[in-house]
């Protein structure tokens, strides 16, 4: 079987704020050397920025970050880990 969702983790968090929270807090915990990206995301017939979610993508080529704790840390910015 091709699973093809190991390698890249998405968060899903309320605001940029949150994200560049969890983004420092995935260095500091899961040891991530690679930036994560972030990336806006407006939602869906949504015209407000202020409605906008932010991505945090955390490539994970080895697969070696636990999706549990990542799910955990975007929980405690009122956000959540996306599957795909």
């Amino acid at each position: 079987m091709n699973d093809t969702h190991h390698g890249r983790h998405v968060l899903v968090l309320p605001d940029r704020d949150a994200a560049e929270e969890v983004a420092e807090a995935l260095t500091e915990r899961f040891g991530v050397t690679e930036e994560p990206q972030l990336v806006r995301d407006a939602l869906a017939g949504e015209d407000d920025a202020e409605d906008a979610q932010w991505l945090v993508v955390v490539e994970d080529p080895d697969s070696s970050y636990d999706a549990a704790g990542l799910a955990a840390l975007a929980g405690e910015y009122d956000g959540w880990r996306e599957t795909e």
